[in-house]
């Protein structure tokens, strides 16, 4: 089976370097971080800035590096490269929560890589060199408030953290190809998943919070169930380079990855095969699936980010 994924258009103001994160959002918009130190929103419709005439935050001097977008679409947390964390109220159009976790105020300080917005608003998630996940208060009058501490019991670094949707669980991967579950409700590991044999740059969870996608530099897609303490479900192959970013499709039928070697492919999960191949004039940092369920009979539309600073939007064949 082969499926049909069409250029639908572009951000209508590129960044200035390269987009290093993409998220589509549940009100149909678009966020998008940068190389260059910004975060902007798009109408994924048109490609315009939205809303019309929006000022977005001012640009940071160095670049924005993680971004975890709330499931409503109101608010986006996104992270800088030194540790600049940032919480943006998007209804209000106003930054409400900054952290600088980079200041050594404890002893056991260290500046946040990956941020991960709680789905239930209270928390945030952050990891990095220590190979740890830090929950932190998301609450703007205690922004930043480190809650807890979940250690892997590994000095590795944490590459990217991300909440399944129903909240319960944390999944955190490291730069030598491991994989932790968290339990949110005890605070405690439930599993690790060695299924790569290098650094992951990107996990999805299915909207069910049963199945874990995660992507690597060893150029492989592996799937798991993390109700089993099993190890991968299923091995993508077929990139050429690292994987950068992945996602898995609204009904958990396709999967999404952005890599190094300048291909967007969409994958049938239930076929373990590529079915679908874009090949960009870059890396491709990010990729992100519409949230909304697609048009029976289509399969979908997402967007991506990449090196050449420009937001695209892409839709099957069949329409969104």
């Amino acid at each position: 089976m082969s499926l049909a994924f069409l250029h639908a258009h572009d951000c209508s103001e590129p960044h200035t370097d390269a987009v290093w994160g993409v998220s589509w959002t549940a009100t149909d918009n678009t966020l998008s971080i940068s190389a260059d130190g910004a975060i902007k929103q798009w109408s994924a419709q048109t490609g315009q800035p939205a809303p019309a005439n929006a000022t977005f935050p001012a640009p940071h001097t160095l670049a924005q590096v993680s971004l975890s977008v709330s499931p409503e679409g109101d608010k986006a947390l996104y992270n800088s490269i030194e540790g600049l964390t940032c919480l943006w109220d998007l209804g209000r159009g106003e930054v409400v929560g900054r952290y600088e976790s980079y200041a050594r105020v404890k002893d056991n300080a260290e500046p946040s890589w990956s941020v991960s917005l709680n789905p239930k608003g209270e928390t945030y998630a952050s990891t990095g060199g220590s190979g740890n996940v830090w929950i932190h208060s998301a609450k703007s009058d205690t922004f930043g408030e480190r809650l807890a501490t979940l250690p892997s019991n590994r000095s590795k670094f944490g590459m990217f953290c991300a909440h399944s949707p129903d909240g319960k669980r944390i999944a955190m991967s490291s730069e030598t190809g491991q994989i932790f579950i968290f339990d949110l409700e005890t605070n405690t590991l439930q599993s690790t998943f060695t299924s790569h044999a290098m650094s992951v740059r990107s996990v999805s969870w299915s909207y069910d919070s049963s199945l874990l996608l995660s992507g690597s530099e060893d150029k492989r897609l592996v799937l798991h169930d993390v109700r089993s303490a099993g190890n991968a479900v299923a091995s993508f192959a077929g990139h050429a380079s690292w994987v950068l970013s992945v996602g898995l499709s609204p009904d958990g039928k396709l999967g999404l990855s952005g890599s190094a070697d300048k291909t967007i492919k969409v994958w049938d999960i239930a076929a373990r095969a590529a079915v679908s191949t874009i090949q960009e004039t870059g890396e491709v940092w990010s990729v992100s699936w519409r949230p909304k369920p697609p048009a029976h009979g289509s399969p979908g539309a997402f967007a991506s980010g990449g090196e050449d600073g420009v937001v695209r939007w892409w839709r099957g064949a069949g329409g969104a």
